[in-house]
């Protein structure tokens, strides 16, 4: 057998699997053949999303010691690479994975890099085919590596949770849950995970909690959510293993939902609540009979005149406690979420959050510590598991360049207007201007109508009277469809019963409305929302806390209902947080304590500036207080900073500064023109950063980084041996052809100059302002150009005819048709003959073949600028 012959499939089949299983491991669950590390960038442009290839992660094999527990990675090569051609590759993978060790093969043997320096002393090591290390060997090594205490060998030494799909975890995940794992065997008490929204937190904590338990490291468990809904998601959904060792805690007040007679609910009884729409009542006393206890702290607090349903355990009863979105309550010391914590102060507590709260007065990491693990937004958008995102921005008149009233009017309710000058800060909030609302609908509906009508919309509103209406003014905007489908816009706020009961449609991918959701504060965090390709912003966020969890709700991927990228269509100047250093930054703690006699100043339960927790019009985004442990709307007032209760209870008060004689909002219905001032469409770019140019522009300045003229362009062009390939370098950079050529359709109107237009020529016109070809105008140059030259009358009948009929193929199918290997297994070609007598009618041989070829693709491309006029 002649091994140079061999591809890598066929290396890997024949030599290096079987070495790999005779060393030991079990290709069951140790050996995972083709592992995706990251499957690459989306990059976005227009309407479409292409994965990019070049930024895919592909190992080709990865060894676990036992499920979810990594240990090295190996590269293969076909034989015609040496045989530690793979190891910077492998490397690479190996330290995206966390392991020390790496192999690279061709088949003749391998070349092991040990990070540990333990197998030999050594680096690298050239090992025979039959002398890859054993399982057991790796994973002493690697324990030794670790430094592991027996308590730390004895919980990493258990397996994840399995489940029926026997897919290893996300390798970011796998370092969360292990280092997780690790500190609390190592006896650290309080530990902080730093995830982006979308990238599996629940699933995180589940397989935390799993490898934990069934270890016997821990035996109670408390998670503690601020949501119903994530409570109940996450019961039916990632924890649903635990089910039978499981329930949910609820407040022993009679009448409140999802409350069972022994003060607790089971995974069972939730389906069928959910399923039937049940609701569980009654219970006295909480069954301390379960494994797993999940929990709306509002509930365990003891909301609405309850009893602190916790205190009925023990202060020793849970040895570890979960808190989910921890950024919202246990930063401060005086919410009511450290009640809890307090009380509970010898467990272990994890901290799961997407965006740490750093301010003065609260801290994660002076609670927690530093996180054990962090992985950003920024870092989910570039490996490709979280969706990226486009940005339309939008500015109106009125609020870019202030309005002042003339002298002397009267809003619609006759009350006299402060005579001074508002801007965008005041629209919604001291002035609503009814010809505003109906110029945001209008542009979201436009939006909709020239993309997809039926694409999951958030729409987020400075408070509840905004969001009634927006809602209103965008039912009137598509009065079309919401005549026969009264849900399609639906408001869900902490207020709204009938709009809080479409929350689970509208997160449901598979339910076609409610389709827009208008809200303030009650979806902007714990919403899973897959397949939101929408989310507008016309509120004022000042908080970069709120802003990561408002732009959250769209990262999600769902590529099965065709989410790969979301749009931001920001009305407010939100997204410049974009640009801010700390939008995925490394939080720098600000909260120091100086002792335990400190007086902490409360943090008040709304923020009239926009920050997270703003308490306005009844709905508030404090842990729980815009949806309460039954589902209920909580009352709110005033605070420290809201003398005069303008943002709380009926809407009435006074204005801002708590002068009651002024009032809460100017209303004008119709009488002051708004028009939008200016537009622009901003991309990420393959630093993730959002870039302005038009495509047109995109495009021309990265040709222009990459080649420095017309020539050196062509010259690439015409040399590369793949088209495509070259194509695919451009996208890379955020190139996309097709949607360029797309974008020079609309400019043309008709677009018929491009109807059979080469992506060569695309590039040349709008990089180069060169004239466009089109593909058949090219293969009539082509021919001539072969006759000129000679190259007809060099061969034969058979060998003009398969040149005749590739360029014939060029003009109908496209580069990329022709430069395919088994172009000629296809029709016209195999009424001519085999491919291998097609080949051989170019002068006996492949390479005589492949030189033809090369000519062919001169005679389409001449080399030249001169030649492309």
């Amino acid at each position: 057998m002649d091994k140079k012959q061999l591809s890598e499939a066929d290396i890997c089949a024949k030599f290096i699997s079987p070495a790999v299983v005779k060393a030991g491991w079990s290709e069951v669950d140790q050996i995972y053949r083709e592992y995706t590390i990251a499957p690459g960038r989306i990059v976005v442009r227009g309407q479409k999303a292409q994965r990019d290839k070049q930024s895919a992660l592909r190992a080709d094999y990865l060894l676990c010691f036992q499920f979810g527990q990594p240990l090295a990675i190996v590269e293969a090569k076909d034989n015609c690479h040496t045989v530690g051609a793979g190891v910077q590759q492998a490397t690479e993978y190996a330290e995206r994975m966390g392991v020390p060790f790496a192999f690279a093969s061709n088949g003749d043997g391998f070349v092991f890099r040990d990070a540990t320096l333990l197998f030999n002393g050594q680096l690298l090591t050239n090992l025979a085919m039959e002398e890859f290390p054993s399982p057991a060997l790796l994973w002493a090594l690697y324990q030794q590596w670790k430094g592991w205490t027996p308590a730390q060998t004895a919980v990493n030494a258990f397996a994840y949770h399995q489940g029926d799909s026997n897919r290893v975890p996300r390798y970011y995940q796998l370092h969360a849950i292990n280092r997780a794992l690790e500190a609390i065997a190592a006896g650290q008490s309080r530990v902080l995970l730093v995830m982006a929204t979308g990238t599996g937190k629940t699933y995180t904590a589940f397989q935390i909690i799993w490898r934990l338990l069934k270890s016997g490291a821990k035996k109670r468990i408390l998670f503690l959510a601020d949501r119903n809904i994530l409570v109940d998601q996450t019961m039916v959904g990632d924890f649903k293993p635990f089910k039978g060792a499981m329930a949910k805690l609820s407040p022993h007040a009679k009448g409140i939902e999802r409350v069972d007679a022994d003060g607790t609910t089971t995974v069972e009884e939730l389906e069928l609540a959910l399923t039937k729409g049940k609701k569980l009542t009654g219970g006295k006393q909480v069954n301390k009979s379960y494994e797993v206890y999940l929990g709306l702290y509002q509930a365990v607090t003891g909301r609405k005149g309850a009893d602190d349903v916790f205190r009925q355990f023990s202060p020793d009863f849970f040895d570890l406690i979960i808190i989910d979105e921890c950024h919202r309550g246990s930063a401060n010391e005086d919410s009511a979420w450290r009640d809890i914590l307090d009380y509970f102060g010898s467990a272990t507590q994890v901290g799961l959050t997407a965006t740490p709260k750093e301010t003065e007065d609260a801290s994660n990491s002076y609670y927690f510590g530093e996180p054990v693990y962090t992985y950003t937004l920024k870092q989910g958008i570039e490996d490709g598991f979280l969706a990226p995102y486009k940005v339309v921005r939008v500015d109106l008149d009125r609020d870019t360049f202030g309005w002042r009233p003339p002298k002397g009017m009267k809003d619609d309710n006759g009350n006299l207007i402060e005579d001074r000058i508002y801007n965008a800060s005041d629209m919604n909030r001291n002035l609503v201007l009814g010809l505003r609302d109906r110029v945001v609908a209008d542009k979201i509906t436009q939006y909709l109508k020239g993309t997809d009508r039926n694409a999951k919309t958030i729409v987020f509103c400075e408070d509840v009277d905004h969001a009634q209406r927006m809602t209103a003014a965008l039912a009137e905007a598509n009065k079309d469809l919401c005549a026969a489908r009264h849900k399609y816009v639906m408001q869900i706020t902490g207020d709204n019963e009938v709009g809080k009961r479409e929350l689970d449609n509208f997160i449901d991918p598979d339910s076609a409305d409610p389709v827009i959701a208008v809200t303030s504060k009650l979806m902007s965090t714990g919403v899973d929302a897959q397949t939101c390709k929408l989310v507008v912003l016309d509120q004022n966020i000042k908080s970069m806390t709120l802003f990561k969890q408002i732009i959250g709700r769209g990262t999600r991927l769902n590529e099965e209902h065709g989410k790969q990228f979301f749009t931001i269509l920001d009305f407010k100047r939100a997204t410049e947080l974009f640009a801010d250093k700390d939008f995925d930054g490394e939080p720098v703690q600000i909260y120091k304590s100086t002792g335990d006699d400190d007086v902490v100043p409360p943090t008040p339960d709304e923020t009239p500036d926009g920050e997270e927790g703003a308490v306005i019009d009844g709905e508030s985004g404090l842990p729980g207080s815009d949806e309460g442990a039954d589902g209920s709307t909580p009352t709110t007032g005033g605070s420290t900073k809201d003398p005069a209760g303008v943002y709380g209870g009926d809407g009435s008060g006074g204005d801002l500064t708590g002068d009651p004689e002024k009032p809460r909002k100017y209303k004008i219905s119709d009488r002051v023109t708004v028009a939008i001032a200016r537009e622009r469409i901003q991309y990420l770019d393959a630093n993730g950063k959002l870039v302005t140019e038009s495509l047109r522009d995109f495009t021309r300045i990265n040709l222009a980084k990459k080649y420095d003229s017309l020539d050196a362009f062509l010259q690439a062009w015409s040399g590369a041996d793949r088209k495509q390939a070259l194509i695919e370098e451009l996208q890379h950079h955020g190139v996309l052809l097709d949607v360029l050529a797309e974008e020079l359709a609309l400019e043309k109107g008709d677009g018929s100059s491009l109807q059979g237009a080469d992506p060569f020529d695309v590039l040349l016109h709008v990089a180069y302002d060169q004239p466009m070809l089109t593909r058949s105008e090219r293969a009539k140059r082509a021919k001539q150009k072969l006759a000129d030259d000679g190259i007809y009358a060099k061969y034969g009948d058979t060998a003009r005819k398969v040149l005749d009929a590739l360029i014939d193929k060029y003009a109908d199918e496209g580069i990329f048709a022709i430069e395919n290997n088994d172009i000629l297994k296809v029709q016209p070609f195999t009424q001519m003959g085999s491919n291998v007598e097609l080949m051989k009618s170019f002068g006996g041989s492949k390479q005589n073949y492949q030189a033809a070829m090369a000519q062919l693709g001169q005679a389409i491309y001449p080399t030249g600028s001169s030649a492309q006029s």
